[in-house]
């Protein structure tokens, strides 16, 4: 069967080895649309081209380009009528213009046709976008997403298509090797915990210092030395109130912020961690979708230590530590918990590593999306 993607977020290039896995597929014949460059309020994301063998990529342009609801794919008409599939992936969200269009397109030309969604917390939309979204949801074939929330989401909003479970993007585990102890290493002193992600309020970085000074004082009371850091990889409207809250905190000598670091650098930067950390809080319109980095951690062998935000909890199952969304003592005895213990340290890391195997490799989610595929090619 001859499937066809339009996808931006494939523009990331760990992401394409999801691709490469999906046309590793029995009968599966797999095209995918991206664009050269995302807009993105962030910073503008170009194209990553790492992994692009066994399907064909076109890099079309798109009309719009950095505006989340207006954007579309110009050129998907001619690519429909090129490659002639027999199902549309529509990778985008329902409430789109892009998804709206690509629909239309994919029933005037009698292709079945599929959409993606993130959407954890319930929005009524302003018209036009209610409109699409409603008649997306009416004329889908399937759905596909990403957490057990969205099906509570749409669900209310009327969709009663079928529809799965399956993260957007799992991780290629041999992208991510595992990070085991050597025999007779021996433990070191200093601690390195991590963050990567963007710097927003409800990313909850500020917690994470807060309870990283708090580990500080206690130390500092026990007469032990404080030898950890914390290095902080990504962009944000955040970052200077967190260096300022930095300063503030005395923490100066001990937090890096490295900036943004491309998908290919993440297994690097993660070998180097200790601990990785993701303090997301909710947010009246947002809440953690699902937490990629979390199973790109996982997969290096790196502990896991995320709160009761969104999805977090059932990405971490029992291979992590889970602490109340807020409660930054909390973390901070976490923190101490999992670094001054190395038995634990390790037992977490070989969790981990053994979750995203089962559960979260690009294999694992390729194979459930070719299912679904068949599924609607059987129906």
């Amino acid at each position: 069967m001859r499937v066809l993607m339009i996808s931006k977020a494939c523009l990331v290039g760990t992401y394409q080895t999801k691709l490469e896995a999906l046309a590793r597929q029995p009968d599966v014949e797999l095209a995918v649309i991206v664009p050269a460059s995302w807009n993105d309020p962030a910073g503008r994301i170009e194209l990553e081209l790492a992994h692009t063998e066994g399907y064909q990529l076109w890099v079309d342009p798109l009309r719009f380009n950095g505006r989340y609801h207006f954007y579309s794919f110009p050129t998907l008409r001619r690519r429909l009528k090129e490659f002639d599939p027999h199902i549309l992936h529509i990778d985008e969200e329902p409430y789109n213009l892009a998804s709206y269009l690509a629909l239309r397109q994919a029933r005037r030309q009698g292709v079945r046709a599929l959409f993606f969604t993130w959407q954890n917390l319930y929005r009524s939309y302003p018209p036009p976008f209610r409109w699409l979204e409603n008649w997306v949801l009416a004329h889908a074939d399937f759905a596909i997403m990403g957490n057990q929330a969205a099906v509570d989401v749409f669900t209310r909003k009327g969709y009663r298509g079928p529809h799965r479970v399956i993260p957007q993007f799992g991780v290629d585990a041999d992208l991510f090797p595992f990070r085991g102890a050597s025999p007779g290493q021996t433990e070191r002193p200093d601690k390195t915990i991590g963050f990567a992600g963007r710097l927003i309020h409800g990313k909850g970085v500020d917690l994470l210092l807060k309870a990283m000074a708090i580990v500080k004082n206690e130390l500092a009371e026990e007469n032990q030395p404080f030898n950890w850091q914390a290095v902080i990889a990504g962009n944000g409207p955040a970052l200077p109130e967190l260096e300022r809250l930095t300063g503030d905190l005395g923490l100066g000598e001990r937090v890096r912020f490295i900036g943004g670091i491309r998908s290919a650098e993440m297994p690097a930067f993660l070998q180097k961690l200790d601990l990785l950390v993701l303090p997301s809080r909710t947010l009246s319109n947002w809440q953690e979708q699902f937490g990629r980095i979390l199973i790109e951690a996982m997969a290096s062998g790196v502990p896991v230590l995320g709160s009761d935000s969104g999805e977090i909890p059932h990405v971490i199952g029992d291979a992590g530590l889970i602490f109340p969304e807020g409660d930054f003592e909390a973390l901070a005895a976490q923190i101490r918990h999992v670094l001054g213990d190395s038995t634990q340290t390790q037992m977490l890391a070989a969790a981990g590593r053994e979750r995203v195997i089962q559960r979260f490799t690009q294999e694992q989610v390729a194979v459930e999306t070719a299912a679904i595929y068949q599924e609607m090619m059987e129906n």
